[in-house]
């Protein structure tokens, strides 16, 4: 017996377009849900008759909600649902009415992710409780009118001022490469982000590193720390172009990947090794293959006294202090002679007392020609030790951008702050405990480079 779906006449199809269904009840429901939008559109200082264009409303909702690529991944998979639910009404086929359905299933299953995503956005922008998130998804007509029409419910900032604030505009200048030390021109590192979509994880960041400099850099969760370091070592390529001593990281990465050394927060060392043969394993796998014996074993062995691990060479990694753990992570880099040596918080599980004496091991690194950048979230009890700050912060439209770079004391004097810990939170958002004060800041400092 063959599946009968009955064909849509004229008023079916129109229903079904603009409120998702033909019934009564559907008619009702959405068309609540539309007035609600129109009111929250215009607080959001979007056009409310945005809200009377089926799946155009839900892309436009998506940016009252910071969420632009979700938006547009519902309305594009509410689009193809309608499509193709309205062409299988008027197919006889079996298969076609089965591959309706499971198609439908699909793109529902698409939509009720995205949507969660759309809606805990709003309940951010609005700072209201998250039990709203229930409602939304299972009575989204009901918080749709009462935030519209509500003077309680406001957001806390509106999609034009996320789209078009100032500081989406502001750009700094490409920097001239010095032909020594480390010359950074990147203009954006992009990522896919949902359907036909990319984020923007980076953008504009240029500076000159000179050697022999210890740099630390700074930022809030999600400012692009980590992308920036993976960028610059050539691990995730941006649009970008990297100079290292006068020679291009991007173009000759095979061979300038051993100048460039990095320490993740995690180590992979096998805890059953000794620390002499974890140090001789890695140098066979990082030093070039024209180094002798001889040589590979005076580089340990200088390794295994610039970093205190003499004594402790013929003990198993397992039995190290996390101190020593830290240490010889950043040995094993060491061993290749990088020109550029980078640690992803390397005083992460270590008390105050070892985390001073390893960035001492990091500023005698420096001293001797090498540029050394490092991640920390407790930077107030070592920043004595460094030359320069580098501070990342996510602007209005949450892309990591550069806030500041210079020594240590022009970013006090910048930000009118002394404690590190106090400028990342004067440049972090309010919802992640700070300030909000971004935006200001990039393009203050985006003036000043432009003026020097």
């Amino acid at each position: 017996m063959g599946i009968e779906v009955p064909q849509m006449n004229i008023l079916q199809i129109i229903a079904t377009i603009f409120f998702g269904g033909s019934s009564i009840l559907t008619i009702v429901t959405q068309g609540l849900y539309i007035i609600g939008l129109w009111k929250i559109f215009e607080k959001s200082d979007i056009k409310g008759w945005w809200a009377l264009l089926p799946w155009f409303r839900e892309y436009q909702l998506g940016k009252c909600a910071g969420k632009e690529p979700e938006g547009r991944a519902i309305g594009i998979t509410a689009f193809l649902v309608c499509v193709t639910e309205i062409a299988g009404s008027f197919i006889k086929n079996e298969y076609v009415i089965l591959f309706v359905a499971v198609f439908e299933i699909m793109a529902g299953i698409i939509n009720i992710v995205y949507s969660i995503q759309v809606y805990t956005g709003l309940i951010e922008v609005y700072n209201v409780r998250k039990r709203w998130l229930w409602l939304w998804i299972l009575a989204e007509p009901i918080p749709a009118l009462i935030w519209g029409f509500s003077d309680k419910y406001k957001p806390s900032w509106k999609a034009g001022e996320f789209r078009d604030n100032a500081v989406t505009h502001v750009k700094g200048g490409d920097v001239a490469d010095m032909g020594e030390g480390l010359t950074v021109n990147l203009d954006k590192r992009e990522v896919a982000d949902g359907l036909f979509q990319k984020k923007t994880l980076l953008k504009d960041i240029h500076m000159n590193i000179k050697p022999g400099r210890l740099v630390m850099l700074l930022g809030g969760s999600g400012a692009g720390k980590t992308t920036y370091v993976n960028a610059i070592n050539g691990y995730e390529k941006a649009d970008a172009k990297v100079m290292l001593n006068g020679r291009n990281v991007y173009k000759e990465y095979a061979k300038m990947q051993y100048e460039c050394g990095f320490v993740p927060q995690s180590d992979l060392m096998r805890g059953k090794d000794t620390v002499l043969h974890t140090l001789n394993d890695y140098a066979q796998m990082r030093l070039p293959s024209n180094f002798t014996s001889k040589d590979r074993k005076d580089r340990v062995e200088e390794a295994l006294t610039i970093f205190g691990l003499g004594p402790v060479r013929n003990s198993m990694v397992s039995q190290l202090s996390g101190g020593q753990r830290k240490r010889l992570s950043i040995a094993m880099e060491f061993l290749s002679n990088p020109s550029l040596l980078i640690l992803d918080e390397p005083d992460s599980g270590v008390d105050g007392v070892m985390a001073k004496e390893l960035f001492k091991q990091m500023r005698k690194v420096a001293d001797t020609g090498r540029i050394v950048i490092a991640i920390t979230h407790t930077p107030d009890r070592v920043i004595d030790m460094f030359d320069d700050v580098i501070i990342l912060a996510k602007d209005s439209d949450r892309t990591g951008r550069l806030a500041f770079y210079g020594t240590v004391d022009e970013c006090r004097k910048f930000f009118g702050k002394e404690r590190m810990e106090d400028i990342v939170k004067c440049i972090n958002r309010p919802e992640e405990g700070g300030d909000g004060h971004a935006d200001e800041f990039i393009i203050k400092y985006a003036q000043e480079v432009q003026h020097v």
